[in-house]
């Protein structure tokens, strides 16, 4: 990002967070599991409501915890996105699960659930839904799906901490859900995640899994007088560097929120009428829904007004980019039968959308400055 005067993406900065970081240095805690971790456990739990949260290295390490929770099979299927990051269906791919393919909806970009159905065979074992942008997912016919077929519903939820569907947190409508503490997330360490536990089925096997297979977590609190390896798993465990990094961004989070949510409301106040006018789409937030404000786009008429689009924005020295290609054309979503045409919002989506700067610490003379240059466009 640089040579941009207006990079997309800038980390919040809690001003706390290399004073806690040098706290958990000199109180002798760099491996995981330390006081900062703890407290970013509890913060979770206790805000969203979840039964139990444990921090990982990454939202696609807790997603490929969530694969040996379910302890997939060769040949069992796994309903995914195909508008989605590559590890929704890669972590359960690992495991040798099959992941197919379902279309988005053209208005909010989240899995339609009005396809899974006619997706679901006796092989079907889990549903994972991704709340794009932070918006949720249409949960109700989803659960209500999964309850029909026996399935487990995974919510990808790296975009959505702290957003809800019918005053419910995003994060707690599924038996497991995940996070993502990116750099280029809401709440940042650089790089982490967490895994969100509501079914209590999962909830012993999960330390055992993040702490590579092992009962060393029951050895720590004095249930076992020694630990062993008793199952699959890996190194999942964050430093508590990191940890210590990210609490001091989750607790101030009503401030990092406040100032996402006036960048996402004055993109929105700036640019509907130019948007209406030149047959642009804009982010669509169900009434329903209570979003977390993670990102802001475009949906151009074509692919080359966006390209157009970008190249205006860079002679500019603003960084706007695309997102997500479609899964099911990847090489290896050929591999497990994508074809063009399966999945054809996805497709014309994944062609057309543009993200424009979004960070809380965007000023509003820089933000006027994206608008004002999005609205000199004349490529459409």
């Amino acid at each position: 990002m640089k040579g941009y005067r207006i990079p997309f993406t800038r980390p919040a900065s809690a001003g706390q967070e290399l004073r806690y970081a040098a706290e958990s240095i000199e109180a002798g805690y760099l491996a995981g599991d330390g006081p900062f971790t703890r407290r970013c456990s509890e913060l979770l739990e206790r805000e969203l409501h979840v039964r139990k949260a444990l921090l990982t290295t990454s939202c696609t390490h807790a997603l490929e915890m969530c694969a040996l929770l379910l302890e997939l099979e060769p040949g069992d299927e796994v309903i995914v996105p195909s508008f989605a990051f590559v590890t929704t269906a890669g972590a359960f791919a690992m495991r040798g699960a099959v992941p197919v393919f379902v279309d988005v909806r053209s208005d909010t970009l989240n899995l339609d659930e009005t396809r899974i159905r006619e997706r679901v065979t006796e092989r079907t074992r889990a549903i994972v839904a991704l709340h794009y942008g932070g918006v949720a997912c249409e949960m109700d016919a989803i659960d209500e799906i999964a309850s029909g077929a026996g399935l487990i519903v995974v919510e990808d939820n790296a975009h959505g901490p702290f957003g809800a569907y019918r005053d419910r947190p995003l994060g707690t409508l599924g038996a497991l859900a995940t996070l993502s503490f990116h750099e280029t997330k809401n709440f940042t360490c650089g790089e982490g995640g967490a895994l969100l536990i509501n079914d209590p089925r999962f909830t012993s096997k999960a330390e055992i899994v993040r702490e590579k297979g092992t009962d060393r977590s029951r050895f720590f609190r004095g249930e076992v007088d020694r630990y062993t390896w008793i199952d699959l798993g890996s190194s999942y465990l964050p430093s508590e560097i990191l940890a210590a990094f990210l609490y001091a961004q989750l607790e101030i989070r009503d401030r990092i929120q406040s100032g996402r949510c006036r960048v996402w409301n004055r993109y929105l106040q700036g640019l509907t009428d130019w948007a209406e006018a030149a047959g642009v789409g804009l982010p669509h937030v169900p009434e329903h829904c209570d979003q977390a404000y993670h990102l802001f786009y475009l949906l151009l008429p074509s692919e080359g007004a966006r390209q157009g689009l970008i190249d205006h924005l860079k002679a500019r020295g603003i960084l706007a980019v695309f997102h997500y290609q479609p899964l099911h054309l990847s090489a290896m979503g050929r591999r497990f039968g994508g074809a063009p045409g399966d999945c054809p919002v996805t497709e014309g989506v994944s062609d057309r959308i543009l993200r424009l700067p979004f960070y809380p610490d965007l000023s509003e003379a820089e933000q006027d400055e994206v608008i004002g240059a999005v609205l000199a466009f004349d490529g459409l």
